[in-house]
């Protein structure tokens, strides 16, 4: 740490994320995709998307991978090939990015919250059980409904939040029991590792439900230059279903089964992700290091809750978020000192203006409504060094000491 009475002197530009240095160390590699596409007019579809599918299936221990054009994408594809109907319901957490909704809405089906756990910000399994138990009933056909709605209830969508890993044994289980499909929702959790209790062997993120989504947005752990995103699954059928709805509902060209949507991956998107997959598990150690020295710096500041990682999770730290009651102060006082923060979600869904047709009121998901009013996401990333975090980490003790910059 750093032993100088006044910071003022030693003020330094702290970016929330530097994406430009990891594109700098890999400029040559990266234009020689795109020179690649230009000499082969290789830009949809074709052997270099068909090599990364292939790569990232087998990074995530899973036996498919489709890539599609965005993280949304992605989830929406995954939920419609899983079987999930217009009319279903499909149970997620309030404080998620809106794209995890969209996508349950726009497969045809209706979202529904769940709170989640203090310490990480994901899926509380214990409230899952209570909604499956006091909200739901077995119809005389045997399909899960929900009471008050008259509505089958058909999936679960766990956020791996942050690049922490959801408790899944406990929401697989209760998946087993009710019959409910698990899609995860795996865009900030790229390497992201969980202790399969069922299976009694570490498994990566994206191949422990039905399927799983993943963005590839720039500022990813593993990010394209561009809109990407990828479904990745262990059953064919779900594969190949994920395969015709991204290009059109298309068997072979021309030849519809169904109505699909345009949500192909690019060619060039899925050369550059290529490249940069090599780098991922050397880009997510470091994210640990820096976390693990976050952790370390933060005890000394009061007040200030760092994130927990409970038994079994191998988080990749996405986003490093700290939780305090003071935090509109302290982003502004590390604003003033020229770090950049930001706010990984300020307003949960359930109270935002677009889903007030839902009638759903403060209070009703106390955890995730507390957590909004006191989170800060602290910078991240792979390029990020140690005398940043350590710099940081001095502001924030010294403010919440009551020093000041001093």
């Amino acid at each position: 740490m750093m032993s100088k009475t006044n910071l003022e002197p030693l003020r330094r530009e702290v970016p929330f994320l530097d994406l430009a240095s990891p594109h700098r160390e890999l400029e040559e590699e990266l234009t020689e995709v795109f020179r690649l596409a230009l000499r082969t007019a290789s830009f949809v579809g074709g052997k270099v998307l068909e090599r990364f599918e292939a790569d990232f299936a087998s990074y995530c221990g899973t036996n498919h991978c489709r890539g599609v054009g965005s993280g949304t994408d992605g989830l929406r594809f995954a939920l419609m090939a899983a079987g999930i109907c217009p009319g279903d319901i499909a149970v997620t957490v309030p404080n998620t990015f809106i794209a995890t909704t969209e996508a349950i809405t726009q497969a045809g089906a209706t979202a529904d919250f769940v709170d989640v756990l203090e310490a990480s910000g994901n899926m509380d399994p214990e409230k899952l059980r209570e909604y499956l138990e006091t909200r739901c009933y077995f119809d005389k056909s045997g399909r899960l409904t929900h009471r008050q709605k008259g509505r089958p209830v058909t999936a679960v969508v766990p956020v791996h939040l942050y690049g922490q890993p959801a408790e899944m044994d406990p929401i697989l289980d209760l998946a087993e029991k009710y019959g409910l499909k698990v899609i995860e929702d795996a865009c900030q959790a790229h390497g992201a590792e969980y202790f399969s209790r069922r299976q009694n062997r570490w498994k990566r993120i994206g191949s422990l439900g039905a399927a799983a989504a993943f963005s590839f947005y720039p500022g990813k752990n593993l990010g394209a230059c561009g809109e990407a995103g990828a479904v990745t699954t262990n059953d064919g059928a779900l594969s190949a279903k994920v395969g015709m709805i991204r290009d059109h509902g298309q068997v072979r060209k021309y030849h519809h089964d169904m109505e699909g949507y345009n949500g192909r991956l690019d060619a060039i998107q899925a050369g550059i992700l290529s490249v940069k997959l090599k780098h991922l598990s050397e880009w997510n150690r470091i994210r640990r290091e820096r976390a693990a020295l976050y952790n370390e710096l933060l005890g000394k500041a009061p007040g200030v809750i760092a994130p927990g990682v409970g038994p079994g999770m191998r988080p990749v730290w996405h986003l490093y978020v700290i939780r305090t009651q003071r935090r509109d102060e302290l982003q502004k006082h590390l604003g003033d000192h020229g770090v950049v923060t930001g706010l990984h979600y300020p307003v949960p869904l359930h109270l935002q203006k677009s889903y007030r047709p839902m009638n759903v009121g403060a209070g009703s998901y106390p955890v995730a409504e507390a957590a909004a009013r006191c989170i800060l996401s602290l910078p991240m990333g792979p390029a990020l060094t140690s005398s940043q975090v350590e710099y940081v980490c001095e502001l924030i003790v010294r403010f919440m000491s009551g020093r000041g910059g001093q």
